[in-house]
């Protein structure tokens, strides 16, 4: 028996390392900017740098910045409700399609709130199961009921994930539009925080191996919430926009039911660049108006990695804001934490999905 088993062994583990290692290679070409843009830092506000300009040049000092970021956005956004500890989970239906169950679920994701937009597959077996939440508008897209080549929960289980759909409007004011207590796009990273402890809580994941993905506004709900929960692995942003940019209309940060939710004022006209005669308001006023971007969030995944699956509104300049994140995983001792893969086109296609799941092997699965 002994000498069946370490025959077993012999032959699978040179099979495991040689798919690992090929999978590394395709990782590492999308790991690193073009020469064109390698070092460029632009006009970003640095993050490797104190409020008095003092360069930061140690891990103790950027973990001291980092928590001094972290808490600028949340002041800035509105902080987050305490998080759930343990998310209540209903099942309201059950299925098999294929090897797959699906579930579709009743879902707590945020004190007295819950919803039915969301749906958890399991693939066979027992794990644990590295696991990844899929966000956007509506949860039956992740899950291969919608829009083709956004079905990410339906192909993350097919490869041995256990995969959490959820969906939400933009407009979503917590704990109303009277009472809004934060900014929506950080509500919903708020929600999507809550539902990686509910995949946590399972015994078949691997609490320390849980993603997040989304594209478009979901891209954009994906890069919030991983940025701003550390316990997300890792995360791909599906051409989410991932800087502020106000020469592209869907890079919309402005607009309120994002980041430019005020109150006390409105915009004349959404659906529209700013402008003098209909200018943006509330926090997305603040920050751009004190040089604050994005970029900064971005450095709070350093190290955990993070893929940007570049479209129509990410294309390769957008290495400029991401060489900050690179920076902060070198002076940590990290490299090719940081990836950008690039198309013409906004929408996902079988190449750049392709890309996405073999970053999400590498980092979940092979590693």
């Amino acid at each position: 028996m002994r000498l069946m088993l370490l025959m077993l062994l012999l032959a699978i583990v040179p099979n495991r390392i040689s798919w690992a290692d090929e999978l590394a290679d395709r990782v590492r070409v999308f790991s690193s900017p073009p020469a064109e843009y390698a070092g460029k830092l632009g006009d970003y506000k640095p993050v490797l740098q104190q409020a008095d300009g003092t360069p930061i040049t140690s891990a103790d000092a950027w973990q001291k910045r980092r928590q001094e970021i972290k808490q600028f956005w949340h002041a800035t956004l509105g902080p987050w409700p305490k998080l759930l500890d343990s998310p209540q989970i209903e099942v309201l239906k059950e299925e098999k399609r294929g090897e797959i169950v699906q579930q579709h679920l009743r879902l707590e994701i945020a004190p007295e709130r819950f919803t039915e937009d969301a749906y958890r597959l399991l693939p066979p077996g027992e794990g644990p199961f590295p696991a990844v939440v899929v966000v956007f508008y509506e949860a039956k897209t992740g899950i291969g009921l919608g829009k083709p080549m956004r079905d990410f929960a339906w192909q993350l289980a097919q490869r041995g994930y256990v995969t959490l759909s959820l969906g939400s409007a933009p407009e979503t004011y917590y704990p109303s539009k009277e009472t809004c207590q934060l900014q929506p796009l950080s509500f919903h990273a708020y929600e999507a925080a809550n539902c990686c402890t509910a995949l946590q809580k399972m015994p078949q994941v691997d609490p320390k191996r849980v993603g997040i993905v989304g594209h478009s506004y979901g891209g954009k709900w994906a890069m919030f919430a991983s940025c701003l929960h550390d316990e997300f692995a890792c995360a791909a942003w599906s051409d989410a926009g991932i800087v502020f940019d106000e020469k592209r209309a869907n890079v919309n940060y402005w607009e309120p039911w994002y980041l430019g939710f005020d109150p006390h004022a409105s915009r004349k006209k959404t659906w529209s660049l700013p402008s003098k005669d209909n200018p943006a308001f509330g926090p997305y006023k603040k920050l751009t108006d004190t040089g604050h971007d994005l970029h900064e969030l971005h450095a709070l995944m350093a190290p955990r990695p993070f893929l940007v699956s570049g479209g129509s509104e990410d294309q390769p300049e957008r290495w400029i804001p991401l060489n900050h994140s690179i920076a902060v995983n070198e002076l940590l001792g990290f490299d090719n934490r940081v990836a950008m893969t690039n198309r013409k086109e906004h929408d996902p296609n079988e190449e750049s999905n392709r890309q996405l799941y073999d970053f999400f092997d590498y980092w979940l699965k092979s590693r």
